[in-house]
């Protein structure tokens, strides 16, 4: 190894000061930590262009904690309390509002409302709605002909195709198939399940494992979303994977992001979710989250969205039955499963 010149010394001996003093300028930046789910986080993920749009303009950090769902999401704060380290949290969903709310962990978002729009409608002082979807079963058209047209025919249909779903105690999706379930079936639920369990491959903790089932062709069908096939005719230019219009309608699912009371950094939280429901995001989410936007957006939809399954009806239990129940419904799922 080659040594360095007294003049190279020295001039690393006068560098050190002024490089110190930028670390510690960088350093003083404020960070903002996010907790969210892992696919959002990803490369391919709307999460790197956030990081990189809200970072020019906050002059903080921004800190993405990728945990395993929304299910997970929520968990993980429970367990920590009012010890976390979340500034904001998203990807909860409004299945799990009431519950969220109840844990005493969130703060008002300060947010104007205004640009967002879902289906149903939405208000709340505290969850701010940032994308949403309709669940739907997903599947391979190479392998699977003749698709489920309801509910009732995925439950009754034949056991030889197999669905992989994901667990409602982990995921969301997972808990939005126990909800879909039970706003069409009610009390018969329990039995409901039973007769689908037949057609179970596996269950998972979330979605990532799930759908990597169906695209590995090891499970002809999956609990996903509507709007899941767009992402294989943009990127893909394939119509191979398509989403079941049930005639019972789909279960809606509505992403949200709140701030948690503990944060260091309220304002700095506050501009984030004001962030999310900005075109700048809204134009992001639709091709990396592959998601619907839930406020206004600078650009129109790209043409494979308008080919998607549009339901017929939008199903939706209370988020305080939710919370109520949820427990139960879970527990009457596992029985029924034989888990």
């Amino acid at each position: 190894m080659r040594r360095p010149t007294h003049t190279a010394t020295l001039g690393l001996a006068l560098a050190l000061p002024i490089l110190a003093g930028a670390t510690a300028q960088a350093q003083e930046k404020p960070v903002l930590t996010v907790y969210t789910y892992e696919s959002f986080t990803a490369d391919w993920g709307p999460g790197p262009e956030v990081k990189q749009g809200f970072e020019a303009t906050c002059g903080c950090t921004l800190r993405f904690v990728g945990l395993e769902d929304g299910v997970a999401i929520l968990n993980r704060l429970k367990l920590e309390g009012a010890s976390t380290d979340a500034d904001v949290v998203l990807g909860l969903d409004t299945s799990l509002l009431a519950e969220a709310k109840a844990t005493g962990l969130f703060a008002e978002s300060g947010v104007d409302m205004a640009p967002v729009s879902v289906p149903g409608g939405y208000s709340d002082p505290v969850f701010v709605p940032f994308d949403y979807g309709w669940f739907a079963v997903v599947y391979d058209s190479e392998v699977v002909k003749t698709p489920p047209t309801s509910l009732e025919a995925l439950v009754s249909g034949d056991p030889g195709q197999k669905i992989a779903i994901e667990d409602p105690r982990t995921s969301t999706p997972g808990l939005g198939l126990l909800l879909w379930m039970k706003a069409v079936y009610g009390d018969d639920a329990a039995a409901k399940w039973k007769q689908l369990s037949g057609r179970i491959l596996t269950v998972t903790p979330g979605w990532s494992e799930a759908y990597g089932l169906l695209t590995s062709g090891e499970a002809p069908m999956v609990l996903s979303y509507t709007t899941s096939p767009a992402y294989h005719l943009i990127e893909e230019s394939s119509d191979r994977y398509k989403a079941a219009a049930f005639s019972e309608g789909h279960y809606i699912q509505v992403e949200v992001a709140a701030r948690t009371a503990k944060s260091d950094q309220p304002d700095l939280a506050s501009r984030f979710l004001t962030y999310l429901v900005s075109t700048d995001v809204q134009d992001v989410l639709p091709t990396t989250n592959w998601m619907m936007p839930a406020a206004k957006t600078d650009k129109p939809l790209p043409d494979a969205f308008g080919t998607l399954v549009k339901p017929v009806k939008t199903l939706m239990l209370d988020p305080q039955a939710v919370a109520d129940h949820r427990r139960a419904w879970t527990d009457e799922w596992l029985q029924a499963l034989g888990r």
